[in-house]
């Protein structure tokens, strides 16, 4: 598929499962959102006032969890559309890809703590990002362990130029885009409608926007990882030919969406 094609999959691909979806990301929001106000409070800005010479450090950190806390939110919604994807790919001639909870919430944990330590090396975080992103969809698609997992996503992430992370780089920005101008707008609202004047009001306005605007985004970005993972196997491994001599066969379609371990 083509990069334009990839996002519609993504969006296609989030209306199977828009409840279970947007019900999980409006949680991890939420959690995110509590870790992150505090630290909005000690770094004192908002969307229009940078922090003051004493406050660099607290924005430095909270960018730097900020970066983790996404990572958590979009690598766990990860394992709940890859497990949706082959029935959304294949219909009822899908196998059960049930989630592996235990070795899903290792996966999550692994890359949060790398997205951390990575983030705060600064040059090593896109790194991270570019070549870790399709770890999940490795472990529940392709049925591998964590650690095979986290080195499947490199392996693919590599391949044709390192093609599954430009576009997962490109569909991160267009909602970074997205999600600062739906900030700025929904704080701007919130803080005419809470009309606190104070720096606390400010500062749960923006985490009140940012709330809503990635209950969608994080969905969406793992729906978008699940895509690009089928996408890339099919452009490098013939995943296709396979899922269509096992329907025209009429035998499990497991055996060819699974890889050796």
């Amino acid at each position: 598929m083509t990069v334009g094609e990839l996002l519609d999959a993504a969006t296609t691909l989030l209306r199977t499962r828009v409840r279970l979806l947007l019900g999980v990301g409006f949680l991890l929001a939420l959690a995110e959102q509590a870790v992150l106000f505090p630290l909005r409070q000690l770094a004192d800005v908002t969307y229009l006032v940078f922090p003051g010479e004493d406050r660099w450090g607290w924005y430095a950190i909270l960018l730097l969890v900020g970066f983790g806390t996404e990572t958590f939110g979009i690598a766990a919604l990860g394992a709940v559309t890859a497990s949706a994807a082959p029935r959304a790919l294949l219909g009822t001639a899908a196998p059960a890809r049930p989630v592996p909870v235990p070795k899903a919430l290792l996966v999550v944990l692994t890359l949060t703590v790398l997205s951390l330590l990575a983030g705060a090396t600064v040059v090593a975080g896109p790194a991270v990002f570019l070549l870790l992103g399709l770890a999940m969809p490795a472990l529940v698609v392709d049925r591998l362990g964590p650690g095979a997992a986290l080195v499947r996503s490199v392996r693919l992430s590599t391949r044709r130029g390192l093609r599954a992370g430009w576009i997962r780089l490109l569909g991160y920005v267009s909602w970074l885009f997205i999600r600062l101008a739906t900030g700025v707008a929904g704080w701007v609202a919130l803080d005419l409608l809470l009309d606190t004047g104070t720096a606390a009001g400010d500062h749960l306005a923006i985490g009140i926007a940012w709330l809503l605007v990635n209950t969608l985004a994080y969905p969406t970005l793992a729906c978008l990882d699940a895509v690009l993972h089928l996408d890339l196997r099919m452009r490098t491994e013939g995943l296709d030919l396979g899922l269509r001599r096992a329907l025209s066969r009429r035998v499990s379609c497991d055996n060819a969406l699974a890889v050796p371990r």
